[in-house]
């Protein structure tokens, strides 16, 4: 599942666009309707060509509402950036395409909009050829120019298709067993209590999990999902989602909170970052000026300490330590971009190296610098962390192997990778250290784990009457090797996620469940059995009354036992009848055919279906026409 992300000049039609392709106006406010103006960040959905649903979050254009653009574009997958024909390259334009630049927004689809307003085809390249040299150079080069009119609906269709296309190979966002919600709506329904909205990262949410929403540390539950309005059990990474959480009231959450698992996430108030200013800016950025960030949903004043200068030039890079007047919550690898407060403007952006940094630097150590470097170009835990996911369960050993590090190196990254729970020993609650062990990182196990569940979750729904599914049939679509698989089990068993049943599994709080003229049916199928115990309905009865399947659901729980290709009984009558047969042997010492007949005044059918069937499970041994207790 992908998001997009409007951009563009205020008034360019972004979200008539979006009204027309979804049929979801994403202007939800009075004063946006009424002045015909996006001003805080809007919501829709649709269908590709090829069958995929993305989510779309509309954002302003007027200069005045650029901060709260920022807030909707941090988690979006790519861009439909809007210029319109009669107008051409804007002032917005521009700097909406500088922050999708300094995002790395890399892929998207540029909608030439208000086609119908211009007749002149000579006029509509002219403007293209101004789109292509404002583009030139930026993350967005090479996007795609469609020539759509909202109003008369010429290019929708092609503007689709471009988009499938342009999505066709975006990655999926990654699943890293550590779900995090940058929030960017925070609303209450009637009935329902709090609702917050975002795009889900690094993690999936299900239906009750419980969850902190940071920095505050509130504590509550996940009570329902929703995806483009349909409720989910599962929500996963990259997907718009909309949380109903208990525990937590809506006047205790903001835009830019974060919703977390507990235990997961930490806030900080001080973050190590590489910077780029953007080479229009109206003058440089000096040390110790103050800042607006904006990272994720967040928007947070912050002090600059520039590392190794004193200032750094409009089009320059360099790294910065950034002083927060409230706490964050972020991770390495993060984007976000620095304004200057007053006069409004965008001053640059860039990656955070480090989100809780020790110490406050001193500017200009040379160990700093160097330090910063390192980060920028990747720490020995991401490669050992990439190795291992490239590797996906696997010994240590085989891991270390392809790592090439250093002693020291492969000893303060593996540590660090426990530590922050990206990775764990799969065979081994204590972490040791054997490096023949099975070691998994937190996304390898996330996605297994998720598929595990997905397989067991869809057993459960084509065989409804079926206690559980065959351990070797989850294995063989697993498609993992033994050793892996057995480890698997017992953390999965352990973690309360599958319920191990002999060779079944099943998931937690499935029973089978009859339909009621399934009940009916089987209710008189038990009557027969318990007016004639002895002498019961044969299996071919049985079926014909209640059907294989039912049938076969009996057996499994234990409700009927089988004793012969034709013989079958309640399994409480059995239980009844071997109990007498073993106490009568204890005393007697045999019993033959006709014995067993006589005492139960049933017929021989049945009599040598259950002797027989004592003899193969080794309750009794045969001798000519007597049987007796086996020795053991």
């Amino acid at each position: 599942m992908h998001v997009i992300g409007t951009a563009g000049h205020v008034d360019h039609g972004k979200s008539t666009l979006i009204a027309a392709l979804t049929g979801i106006h994403p202007d939800r406010l009075k004063e946006e309707k009424d002045r015909e103006m996006t001003i805080d960040l809007g919501f829709a959905w649709m269908e590709l060509p090829n069958g995929e649903k993305v989510g779309i979050v509309d954002v302003p254009g007027h200069r005045d509402f650029i901060e709260n653009m920022l807030a909707g574009v941090g988690g979006i997958d790519a861009a439909i950036f809007v210029v319109a024909a009669d107008e051409g390259v804007m002032p917005q334009t521009r700097e909406h395409l500088a922050i999708l630049d300094l995002l790395q927004v890399e892929r998207g689809v540029i909608a030439l909009t208000k086609t119908d307003l211009v007749e002149d085809e000579d006029w509509l390249d002219l403007v293209e050829e101004d789109i292509r040299s404002i583009f030139n150079g930026s993350s967005l080069a090479d996007a795609p120019i469609v020539r759509v009119s909202a109003k008369n609906g010429s290019g929708l269709t092609e503007l689709k298709n471009t988009l499938a296309i342009t999505l066709k190979d975006t990655p999926h966002r990654a699943d890293l067993g550590r779900p995090r919600l940058p929030i960017d709506r925070v609303f209450t329904i009637a009935g329902f209590g709090t609702v917050v909205t975002g795009t889900l990262l690094d993690g999936s949410l299900r239906a009750g999990d419980e969850v902190v929403i940071l920095p505050a540390g509130l504590k509550g539950r996940v009570r329902g999902l929703q995806t483009h309005r349909e409720k989910e059990e599962i929500a996963i990474p990259g997907s718009r989602t909309a949380v109903n959480i208990t525990g937590v009231n809506v006047d205790q959450i903001q835009r830019g909170d974060m919703l977390a698992h507990p235990r997961q996430y930490g806030v900080t108030k001080r973050i190590d970052t590489h910077f780029r200013m953007v080479a229009d800016a109206s003058s440089p950025l000096r040390h110790s000026s103050e800042v607006k960030l904006f990272i994720g949903a967040a928007e947070v004043v912050a002090r600059v300490r520039l590392i190794g200068a004193d200032q750094l030039l409009p089009g320059e890079k360099g790294w910065l330590q950034l002083e927060l007047r409230d706490p964050i919550v972020t991770v390495r690898g993060d984007r976000y971009i620095l304004r200057r407060p007053s006069p409004g403007e965008t001053l640059g952006g860039g990656q955070v190296l480090d989100a809780v940094p020790k110490r406050r630097h001193k500017r200009f150590a040379p160990d700093v610098l160097d330090r910063m470097i390192s980060l920028e170009q990747g720490t020995p835990a991401e490669l050992f962390l990439q190795t291992a996911r490239g590797a996906g369960i696997a010994p240590l050993r085989e891991v270390i192997r392809q790592t090439r590090l250093e002693d020291k190196q492969l000893r303060e990254a593996l540590d660090e990778l426990l530590r922050t729970g990206q990775l764990f020993f799969l065979e081994s609650a204590d972490q040791r250290e054997s490096k023949d062990d099975l070691i998994a990182t937190a996304d390898t196990w996330a996605s297994m784990t998720a598929q595990a569940e997905s397989e067991v979750r869809e057993f459960h729904r084509m065989y409804t009457l079926k206690k559980g599914m065959p351990r070797e049939a989850l294995k063989s679509r697993l498609k993992v090797e033994q050793r892996i698989f057995l480890a698997a089990m017992r953390r999965w068993v352990q973690d309360g996620r599958l319920v191990e049943l002999g060779t079944l599994v099943q998931m937690p709080g499935f029973q089978v469940s009859f339909r009621p003229q399934q009940k009916t049916q089987i209710d008189q199928l038990l009557a027969q059995f318990a007016g004639a115990p002895y002498m019961p309905p044969s299996v071919k009865d049985c079926q014909s009354l209640v059907g294989e399947e039912v049938y076969h659901a009996l057996i499994e729980q234990d409700i009927l036992k089988q004793v012969s290709p034709d013989v079958v009984f309640r399994k409480e009558d059995f239980d009844q009848i071997s109990d007498r047969v073993i106490a009568e042997l204890q005393k007697g010492g045999t019993i033959t055919v006709a014995q067993f007949r006589d005492q139960f005044n049933t017929s021989r059918k049945y009599a040598l279906a259950v002797l027989e069937y004592m003899d193969e499970t080794g309750v009794t041994q045969r001798d000519g026409d007597e049987r007796r207790l086996k020795q053991l």
